[in-house]
C-alpha cells in the first residue's frame, strides 16, 4: 500500500540526497497506539527517474507492507507527477488528443500508441480533478476541473503535487496519479471485461450436450 511521504523536494533532489533514508512514519498505520513491531523495511527500486528508491515499512503483525511515495513522484505511473500533469495541459491546449499524442510521441511510437498513452493518464487526472473540484466547493465552485484552472486558482505551475498536499487526508480514494486509491477503469478495460463475460456467437461445438 502506498502512503505519502510529504516532501517539497524535486525527483532529482530527492535521488542526489538518498532522501528516501529520511522516509518514515510515526506510527504503524494498522495499530495507532503502538504494541506492534513496525520497522523499516529496506526500499525498492523505481525505473523513472533513474536512481531513485522508495522507503518501505513492515508490520509483522499486521502482515502488511507500506511504501513511502514522495510528492514528486506519480503514483503507478512512470516518472515525476508534473511531467503527468504537463501532459494533460498539453491536451487542453490542443486542438485534440490525438494531435496532443502526436506532438509528444517519439518517431519510435505509433500514433494509436501514442494516443493510448495519452489517455492513461487524462483519464484519472480529469476524474482526480473533478473529485477535487466537487468535494471543496469553497475554492473550486463554479470553475471547470482542468488542469489550467488548478494552476490558475491555486497560482502555481505545479497543481497536482499542490492538491495532493490540500487533498493529503483522501489520497486513499482519489485515483492515480495523484492519489493512492484504484486506478480509472477505461472504455477498453470494461469493453474487454464485458467480451469475457459474454459468449461467443455461433453454433455449439461437436459434443457439447444440447
Amino acid at each position: 500500500m502506498q502512503l505519502r511521504h510529504q516532501t517539497s523536494l524535486t525527483s532529482k533532489e530527492y535521488v542526489t540526497r538518498k532522501w528516501w533514508r529520511e522516509a518514515s512514519l510515526v506510527h504503524c498505520p494498522a495499530h495507532p497506539r503502538g504494541g506492534c513491531h513496525f520497522h523499516r523495511h529496506g526500499t525498492y527500486l523505481r525505473v523513472a527517474p533513474p536512481g531513485m528508491r522508495i522507503a518501505r515499512l513492515y508490520c509483522p503483525e499486521a502482515r502488511r507492507t507500506w511504501s513511502l511515495l514522495p510528492d514528486c513522484l506519480s503514483s503507478h505511473f512512470r516518472g515525476d507527477l508534473t511531467t503527468v500533469e504537463d501532459v494533460v495541459a498539453i491536451v487542453e491546449a490542443g486542438k485534440s488528443v490525438e494531435a496532443a499524442a502526436d506532438a509528444l510521441r517519439s518517431l519510435a511510437i505509433s500514433l494509436p500508441a501514442a494516443v493510448r498513452w495519452v489517455r492513461r493518464r487524462l483519464a484519472p487526472v480529469r476524474a482526480a480533478l473533478l473529485a477535487i473540484f466537487t468535494l471543496m466547493p469553497q475554492i473550486f465552485a463554479g470553475y471547470v476541473p482542468t488542469v489550467y484552472e488548478a494552476r490558475r486558482i491555486l497560482c502555481t505551475t505545479s497543481a497536482l503535487a499542490t492538491l495532493r498536499d490540500i487533498v493529503a487526508d483522501r489520497l486513499a480514494a482519489l485515483p492515480p496519479p495523484l492519489g493512492f486509491g484504484p486506478r480509472v477503469k477505461t472504455r477498453r478495460r470494461r469493453r474487454q471485461r464485458r467480451e469475457r463475460r459474454q459468449h461467443k456467437v455461433g453454433a455449439d461445438p461437436p459434443g457439447q450436450p444440447v
